[in-house]
């Protein structure tokens, strides 16, 4: 067999040549195929100039246009806002803008107003007699939110959860959520129930129960309910005597659903818990538990085995929530969980106690400041307002970030929260200027927050009337909207 045989036949030699010949005539299209590439990279990139030219401008305010394009000079294009001025808040130009608006009757015979630049220390400009302290109202949620942050971490999250209590029974254990729901809020899309932040459900808790029964082949149970982290009254014996049962605000429970408010009407339930339980009773009945009986509250079993839980929003969205709407129910229970992180208490004096040690622990002396709740609602509770200028300085330090959801909870005028429908008519230059929260009670009206003024100075500030004739509420808020957004107006230099 000669050397170019093949064991299953001859014709290989024959098939090479032709393949060669057949490479030979694509060889010159390939070439051609090249040189068009390179042309077009060529002409594309303008390497050829670059090339023969190698210092022509390529920057396009340096190439001239054609002669048959007219086109305007080019000119440097001017601020779109001025750049901050520096230097200190003067305290007399502070005065000559507040002082208008804070004289103005719909307020009362009894306006206190303190303004401080927010790098600096102390009072700036003060407005008002030295002599009994004002009521804040609401103003007061911001001490709340800012002790609570110092208390626990930013990312600190409350749980709910159902736990065996022997053969027979199961216990929901109230984990202190302020937020928690009675459904899911943002289920199928629906608009109307998206809100923020996202909170957890006893629906889905019971969904997630009922399956960890099947699970274990009980489909009959008795519910109990566990109120037992906090203590204490749960009306606060501060808060005038009708609030709660005229259903100005639920009684503090470390369980509840809807902040205690009812599914359909308005007011709140008169027992949070038992309706939270009752609630979730029901749920587990549409998903083949039988539930015997009512439920009852009971004290969880020492080391029961865990169910199921939900876990709710992180602590820096329910206070930024808590100031931007002003809730009430969620501050209160922020405070107890204050008493809880520094004395191991749920209870409103703990709590209380553990605001002022943990605001002076941290350089804020609140002075004569008395507060007897979270929320503001105590028309006991009196504010230092140069206390209240260094809690939102300490807010904002650098040393403490985090406190921030503290500022940026805060509603913007005009815009955000409490102060969406505010800032419009009366006092537009606060608009987006102004970051503050509202206070309000019968006869009371207060503000307190940061402004920047015109020429980018930072001021914090806190203003209060709390003897206000009930026909000129209206009035008086305008009237200390128009304080706040005349700082923002101002050139305070």
């Amino acid at each position: 067999m000669g050397p170019d045989a093949h064991p299953e036949g001859g014709n290989v030699a024959r098939r090479d040549v032709r393949h060669g010949r057949r490479r030979a005539r694509l060889l010159p299209l390939v070439l051609l195929l090249c040189l068009v590439v390179a042309a077009a990279a060529v002409w594309r990139y303008d390497v050829l100039d670059r090339w023969l030219d190698p210092a022509a401008p390529t920057d396009p305010s340096a190439i001239a246009p054609p002669e048959e394009l007219s086109l305007p000079p080019v000119v440097d294009p001017s601020a779109v806002a001025e750049e901050p001025a520096g230097g200190p808040v003067a305290a007399q130009a502070v005065r000559r803008a507040i002082a208008p608006a804070l004289r103005d009757e719909d307020l009362g015979p009894h306006v206190v107003a303190a303004v401080g630049e927010l790098d600096g220390t102390g009072v700036l400009a003060r407005i008002g007699p030295k002599g009994p302290l004002p009521v804040p109202a609401s103003t007061t949620k911001v001490v709340t939110a800012v002790a609570a942050l110092l208390a626990m971490d930013p990312d600190t999250t409350f749980s709910t959860s159902v736990v065996e209590d022997g053969p027979r029974g199961i216990v929901l254990v109230g984990g202190g959520d302020p937020l928690l729901a009675s459904e899911p809020t943002r289920a199928g899309g629906d608009e109307d129930r998206a809100v923020w932040p996202d909170r957890a459900d006893v629906r889905t808790l019971a969904r997630e129960t009922a399956a960890a029964l099947k699970a274990e082949g009980r489909t009959r149970v008795r519910v109990g309910y566990d109120t037992s982290l906090f203590s204490g009254p749960a009306d606060n014996p501060r808060w005038r005597a009708d609030y709660v049962p005229d259903g100005v605000v639920s009684p503090t429970t470390s369980l509840w659903v809807d902040e205690g408010r009812p599914a359909e009407g308005f007011g709140r339930v008169a027992d949070p818990a038992l309706t939270a339980a009752t609630v979730f009773a029901g749920e587990l009945s549409r998903r083949g538990i039988q539930v015997v009986g009512v439920p009852r509250e009971r004290a969880a079993p020492d080391g029961a085995t865990e169910l199921a839980s939900v876990t709710g929003a992180p602590l820096s969205q329910i206070v930024e929530h808590v100031l931007a709407v002003s809730d009430n129910e969620a501050a209160e229970v922020l405070l107890r969980h204050v008493g809880l992180a520094t004395e191991g208490v749920g209870s409103v004096e703990a709590g209380r106690r553990g605001v002022v040690r943990l605001l002076g622990e941290a350089g804020v002396d609140l002075g004569r400041t008395r507060l007897w709740d979270g929320s503001g609602l105590s028309r006991q509770n009196r504010m230092e307002p140069a206390a209240l200028l260094d809690v939102l300085r300490l807010a904002a330090s650098e040393e403490h970030p985090e406190l921030r959801a503290a500022l940026t909870g805060l509603p913007v005028a005009g815009f955000t929260g409490s102060l969406t429908d505010r800032f419009d008519t009366g006092a537009p230059e606060g608009r987006g200027r102004v970051r503050a929260k509202t206070g309000t009670l019968t006869g009371v009206t207060s503000l307190a927050g940061l402004a920047v003024d015109r020429a980018g100075r930072t001021m914090v500030f806190a203003m209060f009337a709390d003897k206000v004739p009930v026909e000129d509420t209206l009035g008086a808020r305008d009237a200390m909207d128009a304080a706040a957004a005349a700082l923002g107006a101002c050139r305070c230099g």
